[in-house]
């Protein structure tokens, strides 16, 4: 069955996520930011630390407070919240990324080596990305629990301490998003999580396989590290290009509190990108795109740097 190609990815994994979280912290609450609270309360007028699913608390915020930059809002949180807010939900981290993140490096493992050409060795870039989208798709649902309840650990220090979640632990987060919202809020948001996991594995993976052969091909670099970190920054520009408009749309739904007998704020995926534009305008879609290619960039080169050593050291087993 491949399992090391499970193994190696779920290491790597691991210490990318754990690496690059506060880098993802800071993305989720851009994201966040300019959300309405659900009664469509244009978000200018609603602060963003006192915005809720269910609540509408108006209050007139200053402009730049509202839409702080990566850089200043990464400060506030330090400021307001200390140090250790930045590593808010890194339990949910490890656990998703031992969920999807080894589902998905492992079968497009095994894909890979299913696919390739005995011959030339090589795997046309159109079963790469086949491969990716079926990898990703997998990891996802395995994984979507991990990730809505690390959606929630990382947004809940932007909120008034009366109306924070205060999950202890990612099996505190599932616990109770389990007994107060029913077994099915784990899966909140799943078909964005994994349309999302889909495009960001094949274009991850697949553009960074297809990035090292065309710099060996060509010449421009030996097999090592300049070229591993050249092809996997690569891949995660492209990875934080096309799944940005779909991050954004999973955190604000999976980030929305229910409250028993009243409507959702949003009812569904299109729903949220609907409401966003129209609140917010299209770009609102690539809310956070610096943290996003921030904390990609650097993901993705711990990931596949740290893939290629592990690889090395586990080449005998």
């Amino acid at each position: 069955m491949g399992v090391k190609g499970f193994v190696e990815g779920g290491i790597a994994s691991i210490i990318a996520g754990c690496s690059t979280h506060p880098l993802d912290l800071i993305k989720v609450r851009m994201q966040l930011q300019g959300e309405a609270s659900g009664s469509g309360v244009p978000s200018q007028t609603v602060h963003p630390a006192l915005a809720s699913a269910n609540h509408v608390h108006v209050q007139v915020a200053p402009p730049v407070a509202s839409r702080a930059g990566p850089i200043a809002l990464g400060v506030r949180i330090v400021r307001q919240e200390g140090v250790v807010a930045l590593f808010s939900g890194i339990s949910a981290t490890v656990l998703r990324q031992t969920l999807y993140s080894t589902t998905r490096m492992g079968i497009y493992d095994m894909l890979k080596k299913k696919w390739t050409d005995p011959n030339t060795m090589n795997m046309p870039l159109g079963k790469k990305i086949v491969a990716g989208l079926i990898a990703g798709g997998i990891g996802a649902a395995v994984g979507n629990p991990a990730d809505v309840a690390m959606v929630r650990m990382q947004a809940d220090g932007r909120l008034p301490p009366a109306q924070r979640r205060n999950y202890k632990s990612v099996v505190d987060a599932i616990t109770q998003m389990t007994k107060n919202e029913g077994v099915t809020s784990l899966w909140r948001g799943s078909s964005l999580t994994v349309n999302r996991a889909m495009l960001v594995t094949a274009s991850q993976l697949a553009s960074y396989d297809e990035f090292k052969e065309m710099i060996l091909g060509k010449g421009l670099m030996n097999d090592g590290l300049g070229t591993h970190v050249t092809a996997s920054f690569a891949a995660g520009f492209v990875a934080a290009v096309v799944t940005n408009p779909v991050d954004v749309i999973k955190t604000r739904v999976m980030n929305m509190k229910v409250e028993p007998g009243a409507a959702p704020t949003y009812s569904g995926a299109l729903d949220c990108a609907m409401k966003t534009i129209k609140a917010e305008g299209p770009m609102a879609l690539y809310k956070g795109f610096i943290p996003t290619i921030s904390r990609q960039g650097p993901f993705t080169i711990v990931l596949f740097v740290t893939l290629e050593q592990v690889r090395k050291l586990l080449k005998d087993f």
